[in-house]
């Protein structure tokens, strides 16, 4: 019985002085320019190209839904004089529904450009994170913080782990 309780006494004394041996081991925080990494990843000029394209698409439509307006509003004026007030109204509603398509016409294209932009770079976030976890899986790091948009508040030190990262990557 007396045995037992030594050994039981013994583990719990071998418990405690591990965990405080743990608990004043510092924690390793690492920090990354995550904007860099993703601008610097291989395929992102692609992205940027489809971007472009898409957006001189919508451009190219909202232009053209502008100078429908403009004409209408230019004949309207030329012929205001010469119209009955049946043709005027029906003008002026033609033109305020123009109005009203190209308000709602750029709403929905900047929720499209917002929906294109994340599609496209949805794959090459969750590779940097990936990565990301891999370098601090390696490196025993138990955080890693964006160093860059004002996520890391104080830091004395640290290390910086974009160049890992990066490496991870395949990026120069």
């Amino acid at each position: 019985m007396m045995k037992n309780l030594l050994k039981v006494v013994t583990i719990v004394v071998l418990i405690a002085v591990a965990a405080g041996v743990q608990a004043q081991k510092a924690t390793k925080i690492g920090h990354v320019d995550f904007a860099k990494v993703l601008e610097q990843m291989p395929g992102q000029d692609t992205v940027k190209t489809v971007m472009e394209k898409y957006v001189q698409t919508l451009q190219g439509e909202l232009q053209t839904m502008q100078s429908e307006l403009e004409l209408k509003n230019a004949d309207y004026q030329k012929n205001v004089a010469t119209m009955s007030n049946i043709i005027k109204t029906t003008k002026e509603k033609e033109m305020v529904d123009l109005q009203d398509r190209i308000q709602a016409f750029q709403q929905s294209a900047q929720k499209e450009l917002s929906d294109k932009q994340t599609e496209l770079i949805t794959p090459f976030v969750n590779k940097a994170k990936q990565a990301i976890k891999d370098v601090a899986k390696e490196g025993g790091f138990a955080y890693i913080l964006n160093g860059v948009e004002d996520i890391l508040l104080y830091s004395e030190g640290g290390e910086d782990v974009t160049p890992l990262v990066k490496k991870k990557l395949g990026i120069k």
